[in-house]
């Protein structure tokens, strides 16, 4: 029920605390590279002040950067209430790299930062200003509890923290008054409310679903939709050599490409970016089974894809609006090409088939489910699938911190419980920025797994006729992999 005090969680904001445990923290993140400008003080140090002071100034367009979460007694769903003691100290860290700090130093930091829980008794997020870097650059590793966020609502946050230009003027920080937080005898009785209501909230939904003029379809669809889903959950994944238990944790890799070069094999290949985005996972894991000495062709290799399904009208709130697609990949095929043209295939059909109503409805109907019931579905969502491949369009301009240019973002998703890799892309400004979060034991070869993924790339772009603008590629720190090489040692 609705209180000036306080916010309820949706179920599927809540699926993403049920899911946590310490193998498994549930935080998104961001590896964002600056080039120092004007925030380099005369002494050759970053001025963190400053931009702490440009953080607090926009605070209160974003409410949630402030609230914590306080759980309703009993039926143990959590409620975001304002925190009283909030300290923006806390929040944002400093902290430095041995100089000249390079890529393999932030990449290790950003692990063991990436590898640790939030604190579920403060605001869900942090921010490491990291300096020492060579190249006149600093770094900023952002992490923020998937329970507040997706995908597309950091593309907005985004515009928030971040400006088009690199002139900027620092405001005065709007004044903080938290709200009283509502007892726990407020919220059992508001609880209590609204489990009375839910035969009428029932009602409601199917009598306005009822009213669609193409209500035949609609059911056909959502009828499909939800086979489609408990067809694929009671059919858990094959093991591979990126599924197993997981430690606490963690190994980070990234990638950059030109977002032109995936356009042009896309427009060659008549295929959207996402097609070429799946395509290039699958050659770079069935490179990465073989190296492994697993056979593909044993493998039945899933990934979840994430679909936003966020409106117009949600634009610039948290909080997730997500589903999702489950798509074979197929690791079996040796050609480039036909890899392509078979995802190609199945992607129109997940359209055609709206599978994503699936998962829509699946959170829509845990709105009303028991907490143990949405402990189960948490649990078992990486059942069916081996990773998650995330991709989010980004803005192809420039940002600014500050007067500070953003020269690269390196995403971050989350692993699920037997998901020993994920990996999410952002684009923006004209380049592909791959982000690799790995389990520490399950992947120490987690480095020739980018290497796959470039040469998987090329050999897309060479079955396109297209050919690639140089570029750094997975980094001359990248050992190659050789079939049947041994890949820890």
């Amino acid at each position: 029920m609705a209180s000036s005090s306080y916010v309820r969680l949706t179920a599927q904001d809540h699926s993403f605390l049920v899911a946590e445990r310490r193998s498994t923290p549930m935080h998104v993140g961001a590896i964002q590279i600056y080039e120092a400008g004007p925030l380099r003080r005369r002494d050759g140090a970053i001025d963190v002040a400053t931009f702490k002071r440009g953080i607090e100034s926009v605070l209160h367009l974003l409410p949630r950067y402030r609230q914590r979460l306080k759980w309703i007694p009993f039926e143990a769903h959590p409620v975001w209430v304002d925190d009283r003691q909030f300290n923006l100290d806390y929040h944002i860290r400093h902290t430095a790299l041995p100089r000249p700090g390079g890529s393999e130093e932030l990449k290790r930091l950003a692990a063991r930062i990436m590898g640790q829980e939030l604190d579920r008794s403060r605001p869900l997020w942090e921010m490491w200003v990291v300096e020492g870097m060579e190249g006149d650059r600093f770094a900023v590793i952002a992490k923020i509890h998937h329970c507040m966020m997706d995908g597309m609502s950091g593309v907005d946050l985004a515009h928030i923290l971040l400006s088009p230009s690199p002139e900027y003027e620092l405001h005065e920080p709007v004044p903080y008054v938290p709200r009283t937080a509502p007892t726990g005898r407020q919220l059992m009785r508001d609880a209590a409310l609204r489990r009375l209501a839910i035969p009428w909230e029932i009602g409601k939904a199917l009598v306005e679903f009822g009213r669609s003029p193409n209500l035949g379809t609609d059911l056909r669809e959502r009828a499909e939709a939800v086979r489609q889903l408990v067809s694929w959950a009671v059919h858990p994944a094959s093991p591979s050599p990126l599924n197993g238990r997981l430690c606490p944790h963690r190994r980070f890799e990234w990638l950059s490409m030109p977002l032109a070069d995936v356009k042009a094999v896309a427009k060659a290949l008549g295929c959207s970016v996402n097609d070429v985005v799946l395509a290039t996972v699958a050659g770079a894991v069935r490179e990465f089974c073989i190296a492994r000495r697993a056979h593909p062709d044993e493998i039945d290799f899933r990934v979840s894809a994430p679909v936003s399904v966020r409106r117009d009208e949600d634009r610039g709130r948290l909080g997730n609006q997500v589903s999702s697609w489950i798509v074979r990949l197929p690791i079996d095929e040796p050609d480039a090409k036909q890899r392509l043209e078979a995802i190609r295939r199945v992607t129109e059909e997940l359209k055609r088939s709206r599978q994503a109503l699936g998962v829509q409805m699946m959170m829509a109907a845990a709105e009303w489910a028991p907490q143990a019931l949405l402990s189960l579905g948490a649990r078992a969502a990486s059942g069916p699938i081996n990773m998650i491949v995330t991709n989010v369009p980004g803005p192809q301009f420039p940002l600014y911190s500050l007067g500070a240019r953003l020269i690269e973002l390196y995403p971050l998703v989350p692993l699920l419980e037997n998901t020993g890799l994920g990996v999410a892309l952002f684009s923006y400004d004209g380049q592909m920025c791959w982000g690799f979060n790995a389990d520490y034991d399950l992947l120490p070869d987690l480095r020739n797994f980018v290497r796959a993924i470039d040469a998987s790339f090329r050999e897309l772009c060479a079955a396109a006729g297209v050919t690639p603008t140089a570029h750094a590629g997975a980094g001359a720190s990248v050992i190659p992999l050789r079939r049947g090489e041994n890949p820890s040692g």
